[in-house]
């Protein structure tokens, strides 16, 4: 008996409502990722399997590395705009020299900085990328001028009079730093009664 041979038909998949699918996703993803911000101080941070997260305000960031010349910088960072702006009043009114409303405004939106008051207005002025490759010498810290003592000091006031909430303190420091440097920031807190602070880490798998 003869086999019956079965027509082969061409078979084809309607591919739109996958293509609409893929097309939502990537949307979604563009529009609510959020784009790192380059770093005016990159550091390599040392290792941890920490998972603690640190507040997005009333904190105030203190980031110690090498520079492009090699040379140990300080920089700050306060989280908090409110914060920010009072800080920088009471700044400008401690070491005499005048912010304008728009600077404080400007200084409020900004991040990290490492320069002296002093020179403060014109990292102010810069666009964000033209800060991030401006040369800043850091937050001078040594016994006859000792601005990162202020600038924590004057922070600390604004969080407690705007949130009346102590401001929390961190330190994000470079793996290879040298330990006399970080040793005069701790220095420095402790003499502000400061014996409690955070250390920010990479995150490291707890399989290695």
């Amino acid at each position: 008996m003869a086999k019956l041979k079965m027509k082969k038909k061409s078979t084809s998949t309607d591919m739109t409502a996958m293509c609409d699918v893929a097309f939502l996703l990537l949307t979604f993803f563009i529009l609510t990722a959020t784009a790192k911000v380059p770093e005016a101080l990159p550091v390599d941070m040392p290792s941890s399997v920490a998972q603690t997260k640190l507040p997005d305000t009333d904190l105030a960031i203190i980031t110690i590395g090498k520079g492009a010349d090699g040379k140990s910088k300080v920089f700050f960072d306060i989280k908090g705009r409110e914060i920010r702006k009072r800080t920088l009043e009471g700044m400008g009114a401690k070491l005499g020299v005048t912010f304008s409303e728009e600077d404080k405004t400007k200084f409020a939106l900004m991040d990290d900085f490492g320069v002296p008051l002093a020179n403060l207005k014109q990292i102010i002025d810069m666009s964000s990328a033209d800060r991030t490759k401006a040369n800043q010498p850091g937050i001078p810290m040594d016994s006859l001028n000792n601005q990162l003592k202020d600038w924590l000091l004057v922070s600390r006031r604004a969080a407690i009079d705007i949130d009346n909430k102590e401001l929390q303190i961190a330190i994000k420091g470079d793996a290879k730093e040298e330990y006399p440097q970080i040793r005069k920031i701790m220095d420095i807190l402790q003499d502000q009664k400061i014996n409690s602070f955070n250390l920010v880490t990479g995150m490291r798998d707890k399989n290695f």
